[in-house]
């Protein structure tokens, strides 16, 4: 890449594995020139915060080690100069680049330059091979490290990296694959490019919106930055794409832990703001069921019933969840015809005399439970059997329960739920008394969060914990594992 003064192969180690929370501990440079001239530089670096046990083990960087060493802010200025002009090249090049954009703004410096991910580049070049962690690549292409887990020593594996590969692979090969790494997307015209730089790969919900301040557009993803630069690739398939991207003027991001959280933020999102360009997941103000409740003949028949009448939740033999009656309806009237069932037992037709048959008897669609030619109770059998797939779940504990999801960094994400409705989401203990206090006495049923809810559980994405009120404070008292 000769439109580069020089390759920066360079590794960090952390305190975690979170860029946003976790500070640098040590920082490894081999910055390669166009004339072949190699240099080496490190250095520890205080993170000015513990350094966990487990990091320490796994690093051999202990918190006596980096005691005396320079903070990053002592060292931003001359770390900056080297990377200049150069295009930067890690492994898993997003984590290491986030790490130091976050460094740099806390010591009051702007960092921004092209960066390569050896990752992706290996995915790329070998796509028929499984793994392609470190370990798996010295393994692979016969690498020799000096050590693993030191900044200085893994960089060191990523020249050695290049080096096999250069050798190894066509030119033009590699250039390619080297260019359609480093494409940056067709970046909407009212957006600036760093706008992307920070958007982490993590699970979560995107916002974006238009001039002032209009919402457009709430997405979610379990790989936000991927998500969100798919929005921004200079081939618009659709129109409305390319409509969406030439609106934006800016965009959010929130994080979540799992996939679960970003689920249930992107539907009350949508339900709060109403994005001119989101359609699904609005709010649905007629939301109604099938109940089945004894008529006066004595047998069930479904009756209508509304989120706003009573609790969704808490209802017993209830069908279906509608935005309106007509679709409720034109459902039912679906069932009758495939399962041949009685439109007068079922209410959607009046009959003027008794023991007159209903339409669909004439028509020969029915079983002939309006004239006596099929009982009562196994008409009824039948309807409860064609409304099984359409039944609506009654919550299922006494009480509030947290749904625990888990991130990949070990952070915890606590969706408060009662009655199908979720009440928000906690990170602390606080926050679960917070949301359990100021929880209005019968929330909204929704249908998304409620379809939410109940995949989560069946698939088990998430673990329940009942929360028990004890000495002016909800606690997690014990765990049952849906």
């Amino acid at each position: 890449m000769t439109h580069y003064g020089k390759l920066i192969f360079i590794d960090l180690e952390t305190t975690g594995a979170n860029s946003t929370v976790d500070r640098i501990t040590e920082i490894g440079i081999i910055e390669v020139r166009e004339t072949g001239q190699v240099t080496r530089w490190s250095t520890l670096i205080n993170p000015e915060v513990p350094i966990p046990p487990f990091i320490q083990s796994l690093t051999g960087i202990s918190n006596a080690m980096v005691q005396h060493a320079p903070s990053f802010s002592a060292v931003a200025e001359e770390l900056l100069a080297r990377l200049e002009g150069g295009l930067f090249i890690a492994h898993n090049a997003r984590s290491d680049y986030g790490f130091l954009r976050n460094a740099f703004k806390l010591a009051g410096h702007a960092f921004r330059c092209d960066v390569l991910c050896t990752l992706k580049l290996s995915r790329q070049l070998f796509p028929d091979e499984a793994k392609h962690n470190l370990d798996a690549l010295i393994a692979r292409h016969d690498l020799v490290p000096d050590g693993r887990h030191r900044a200085l020593a893994d960089a060191d594996l990523l020249w050695q990296l290049w080096s096999r590969l250069t050798a190894a692979i066509p030119p033009g090969i590699f250039d390619q694959a080297v260019r359609q790494l480093l494409q940056r997307p067709g970046m909407p015209t009212h957006l600036a490019p760093e706008s992307i730089d920070d958007i982490p790969d993590t699970p979560g919900v995107y916002l974006f919106y238009g001039e002032n301040g209009i919402p457009l557009y709430v997405g979610k993803s379990i790989h936000l930055r991927q998500r969100v630069m798919s929005h921004f690739s200079a081939d618009h398939r659709l129109y409305k794409d390319m409509r969406l991207s030439q609106q934006i003027h800016r965009l959010e991001w929130r994080e979540t832990a799992g996939e679960v959280g970003a689920l249930l933020l992107e539907a009350q999102l949508i339900k709060d703001l109403q994005p001119i360009h989101n359609r699904m997941l609005r709010r649905e103000r007629g939301l109604c069921a099938w109940q089945l409740r004894p008529a006066a003949s004595g047998h069930l028949q479904p009756v209508l019933t509304y989120a706003s009448e009573q609790d969704f939740g808490q209802a017993d033999r209830l069908y279906g969840l509608f935005s309106s009656r007509r679709k409720a309806e034109s459902t039912l009237r679906e069932l009758a015809e495939s399962h041949r069932l009685c439109l007068v037992l079922l209410g959607l037709e009046n009959r003027t005399q008794a023991h007159k048959p209903c339409f669909a008897r004439q028509l020969h669609r029915c079983n002939g439970a309006c004239v006596g030619a099929e009982s009562i109770e196994l008409h009824q059998a039948r309807l409860e059997a064609a409304l099984i797939k359409l039944k609506i779940k009654t919550w299922p504990y006494a009480a509030a329960v947290g749904l625990v999801e888990t991130a990949g960094d070990g952070r915890q994400d606590v969706h408060v739920v009662h009655n199908w409705c979720c009440l928000g989401t906690a990170r602390s203990e606080n926050d679960v008394w917070n949301l359990l206090n100021e929880a209005p006495a019968r929330p909204a049923f929704d249908a998304d969060t409620y379809k939410i809810l109940t995949r989560a559980l069946t698939r088990r994405q998430v673990r329940v914990r009942i929360l028990s009120k004890a000495a002016h404070a909800w606690h997690i008292a014990g765990a049952i594992v849906a």
